[in-house]
């Protein structure tokens, strides 16, 4: 298939993706701050961290306050990451793709990106804001189902699952990092009453709550949840999973050895990490390898499959249509600090 294809079909994914765990993610810290007192909670400043994008919101000069951030994170045109832009970009993708998707999946992106938009000006408010994400979430996992379920499973299929599976390694590293400091009880007597809540609430972040409990039974505790999320073989939000699913659809494809070599590392590097790893004091020198790794890979990925790019365009992905032009950068930057 066409490198230009192949490219476009891994970050319609990613941006799908993208789209689902950005309101995910607010809905998820809504429901954190109403369940802590207000001394002990965390803000709207987390989520910027969480997705990268700190950097980018105070460069223009935004308020570090709710509806700001909200707003940045939803509906910010200037934000590639918000669900706005990432639906848009996922858009602009199929429709470059449209004898390679089904009939049905692009007619249903173009309705819901339609739909988020006419929405948007009154759904940011506190009142609408919940049901507004909860029809996002719905709408891209109607899209994900309708991929799967009539995709024909050929490299296209393949690179499709290829940038799924990256985007969800990558958030699920970003809300360990971001969240944990927040986590840690042990040093912060106060958070101890509290400790359930906030581990509850990172499993709800990766919607594996109710994976956690089957696995694990229904004690919640750190060193357990960490490992849940990290290293757990059925869980399809943990990072090995992930990476696994990564390493299962390379070997699928073509010119393999160099990007299976670089996931090999990362893989292993989760996979041997030793539980001191997942100690306070060692547990974010993990998680910024880890997202070196992906890195990485995603490179090593682009390098072999999509087009050729200078080396000053490796963490851009560039989108053309016949009256826009928009450059959004690779998800898979480390977040700033």
């Amino acid at each position: 298939m066409l490198a230009r294809v192949a490219e476009n079909v891994y970050w319609l994914a990613r941006y799908l993706e993208r789209a689902e765990n950005t309101a995910r993610l607010v809905n998820v810290n809504a429901n954190l701050l109403l369940d802590l007192p207000p001394e002990l909670r965390p803000g709207w400043l987390p989520l910027l961290d969480i997705t990268g994008s700190r950097q980018l919101f105070d460069a223009h000069e935004r308020r570090a306050e709710e509806r700001d951030i909200i707003h940045f994170l939803i509906a910010d045109l200037d934000n590639p990451g918000s669900i706005l832009s990432s639906v848009h970009s996922a858009r602009e993708n199929a429709r470059t793709l449209r004898d390679v998707l089904p009939t049905e999946v692009w007619e249903h992106l173009n309705e819901l990106f339609m739909e988020i938009k006419e929405q948007l000006p009154g759904a940011l408010g506190k009142r609408a804001r919940f049901n507004f994400l909860q029809r996002v979430i719905r709408g891209m996992q109607t899209l994900t189902g309708e991929l799967e379920g009539t995709m024909v499973r050929n490299h296209a299929f393949t690179f499709l699952m290829l940038g799924r599976n990256l985007e969800r390694t990558d958030m699920t590293s970003r809300i360990i990092d971001v969240r944990f400091p927040q986590l840690r009880s042990a040093d912060a007597p106060e958070l101890r009453p509290f400790d359930t809540i906030q581990w509850v609430h990172l499993l709800k972040s990766l919607s594996g709550y109710q994976a956690y409990c089957l696995s694990q039974g229904v004690r919640i505790s750190r060193p357990a949840v960490l490992e849940f999320v990290l290293r757990h073989h059925q869980f399809p939000r943990a990072c090995l999973f992930c990476l696994k699913e990564v390493e299962n659809l390379l070997r699928a494809l073509p010119r393999n050895a160099e990007v299976l070599e670089v996931l090999g590392k990362a893989r292993s590097f989760v996979d041997n990490a030793p539980p001191t790893a997942l100690q306070p004091l060692a547990l974010h020198e993990l998680i910024d390898r880890l997202q070196l790794h992906i890195i990485e890979v995603h490179e090593e990925v682009a390098r072999t499959y999509f087009r050729a790019r200078a080396a000053t365009d490796a963490q851009l992905q560039i989108q053309t249509s016949s009256d826009e032009r928009q450059a959004l950068p690779a998800p898979l930057e480390a977040p700033s600090r």
